[in-house]
């Protein structure tokens, strides 16, 4: 499977370098027997846009209240710029969260929401219109929507009215609990695009909380994921996809082909008495699995094609615009297959097919 490119891995030591403007060691939480998060450590660079992923019930959303100070750790430290907040109220510290629900006052116009924060720093109230009014040409909202009932905004809108009001706090970090999840999806793809550019343009540090892995492949520099209260795996987005620390990372970053392998006498890999030999680049372990992306799956005419083959028949075909992607009964396993529309001859459905990858294009992971 194909690596990241060096430039992305030096982009990604370079954010490393910078000074962590967030540090946790060691965060725990219990409620009762459950431990929701289970001895969390994670460095934060300053100005890093951060997504935690993970299935339901992980433990990102506690661990997110955690960090706003909205729940208290069980156990470990939260270190920001050098200082441990543990003990901080939310109102203490310098960061704020954006919440699923917005949490926006529904009686007020947009310019009075964004000005909340700035009115209860004791700032006057012409400061306060300017400031309001720098921060929603700073969320492409119309000057016009100052004086606007924010009932009489647009989903979207009302997105950018809550996030024009958190940066009115000037936070060091910005916490995001889902905020897109309600949007419809051609929306969300343009929130999405409108909020890394923000990043990029005010610095902040942002911290994001998502269940779409597609929002956090577009918009996190690195991606931590979740299993059961822990952190498996930190990276970039590339290295998640490509390089899986272990099966999990693998199936929950996307659709992927996972076959279980043991090592032949004649050094080989075999999934069953039917499905086999395979080659595997480099050494492996005597036993695994073999992880192939569907976009390093190919249908090919015959053996010669690819190192790799499996023999079985086509159960479906579906179009996803410019690729379209095929699934492969072999025995009682179900393969993908993506590939560009261009580069596409569909068979005919229950048609015999041959699919193959080379050694190089998988993943052998052992956990």
């Amino acid at each position: 499977m194909t690596r990241p490119e060096p430039a992305l891995a030096l982009a990604a030591a370079d954010a490393m370098a910078r000074e962590p403007i967030l540090r946790l060691s060691g965060i725990a939480k219990r409620f009762g027997t459950v431990a929701a998060v289970d001895g969390v450590d994670l460095v934060v660079p300053e100005g890093e846009f951060l997504t935690i992923v993970g299935p339901s019930g992980c433990g990102k959303t506690t661990l997110l209240r955690i960090l706003a100070g909205l729940e208290q750790p069980g156990d470990g430290a939260i270190v920001l710029r050098g200082q441990v907040i543990n003990d901080l109220p939310p109102n203490r510290r310098p960061t704020c969260l954006v919440f699923q629900s917005l949490a926006l006052f529904p009686h007020k116009t947009v310019g009075e929401n964004i000005a909340f924060p700035l009115k209860m720093k004791g700032v006057s109230p012409a400061a306060c219109e300017t400031r309001s009014r720098e921060l929603m040409r700073m969320m492409r909202l119309p000057d016009a929507y100052f004086t606007r009932n924010v009932t009489r905004c647009s989903g979207g809108e009302r997105q950018r009215v809550a996030l024009a009001r958190a940066f009115a706090y000037d936070p060091d970090v910005l916490f995001f609990d889902e905020p897109l999840s309600a949007l419809d999806y051609k929306l969300k793809k343009l929130l999405e695009k409108e909020l890394k550019d923000i990043h990029k343009e005010t610095g902040k540090t942002f911290i994001y909380i998502t269940h779409s892995l597609e929002e956090a492949m577009v918009m996190s520099d690195r991606i931590a994921v979740m299993r059961s209260g822990r952190i498996v795996q930190v990276g970039t987005p590339e290295e998640i996809y490509t390089s899986p620390a272990n099966r999990f990372v693998a199936e929950f970053m996307g659709e992927v082909n996972v076959l279980a392998v043991r090592r032949r006498p004649d050094g080989l890999y075999a999934a069953d008495e039917t499905l086999g030999p395979f080659r595997v680049a480099g050494a492996a372990p005597s036993e695994g699995y073999i992880v192939v992306r569907p976009e390093f799956l190919r249908i090919v005419g015959d053996g010669a094609e690819a190192e790799n083959v499996i023999a079985g028949k086509l159960y479906n075909s579906y179009s996803l615009g410019s690729r379209m992607q095929y699934r492969v009964r072999a025995g009682d396993r179900l393969l993908i297959v993506e590939q560009s529309r261009a580069a596409a001859a569909t068979p005919q459905i229950d048609s015999d097919v041959v699919v193959g990858w080379d050694s190089r294009d998988a993943l052998f992971i052992d956990d």
